[in-house]
């Protein structure tokens, strides 16, 4: 703590305003701020894990405790790290609180507190993923076209890691895309591929 204390007397506190006074505006979005569409490389939507790090848990931790670190994260899913650090799957917010927990609870004569990520992650054997080198010349579109087919809300990027293996570079999240885009994406019946939903949002 005195260590702490130290760092922070060395820097200065910025002089602020007590009061505002007079009219206070809001400043506008600068035109030339590019505008994520469908037509947006898909990079642009893409959580890249070299710029920001990976909101990981194991597979040991029970989900109440998952649930807690993905909202101090801000998110809705987290890698699941195994032995070496080795991907084993991935785990969303619904897994940890839908239906499934309160099931295995009952059938196994658990509390729900003891039900762990590994009992609902979903394995990294069933996970989709692109390959980064495909990413880069890819628009948003496709990847929300992919992710509707699948009927999936995330997809994880890999590329090579330079000892013969993959790993995850990077995230995709509807939810997320949908955010940047602005307009709603779920995982309708419709929409399976791109020109239906560049058609559903000319309207």
């Amino acid at each position: 703590m005195a260590n702490r204390e130290v760092k922070m007397n060395s820097y200065p506190a910025l002089a602020s305003r007590s009061v505002l006074r007079g009219p206070v505006r809001v400043c506008r979005l600068q035109q030339d701020q590019p505008v994520t569409t469908m037509d947006s490389p898909a990079l642009d939507v893409m959580t890249d894990l070299t710029r920001v790090a990976a909101a990981v848990v194991s597979p040991a931790t029970r989900i109440d405790d998952a649930d807690r670190f993905m909202m101090r994260r801000g998110v809705r899913m987290l890698l699941v790290l195994g032995d070496e650090e080795v991907l084993v799957g991935i785990v969303t917010a619904t897994d940890l609180m839908g239906e499934r927990p309160v099931t295995l609870a009952q059938e196994r004569g658990l509390r729900h507190s003891e039900i762990v990520v590994a009992d609902v992650m979903t394995p990294a054997q069933r996970l989709d993923a692109f390959e980064l080198e495909q990413v880069r010349g890819a628009r948003v579109g496709n990847v929300v076209a992919s992710l509707q087919q699948h009927r999936r809300h995330h997809a994880l990027v890999t590329q090579a890691d330079g000892r013969g293996g993959l790993e995850v570079r990077g995230l995709f999240s509807l939810s997320q895309i949908a955010r940047q885009v602005g307009t709603a994406l779920a995982l309708p019946d419709a929409a399976d591929s791109f020109a239906e939903i560049e058609a559903a949002l000319a309207h």
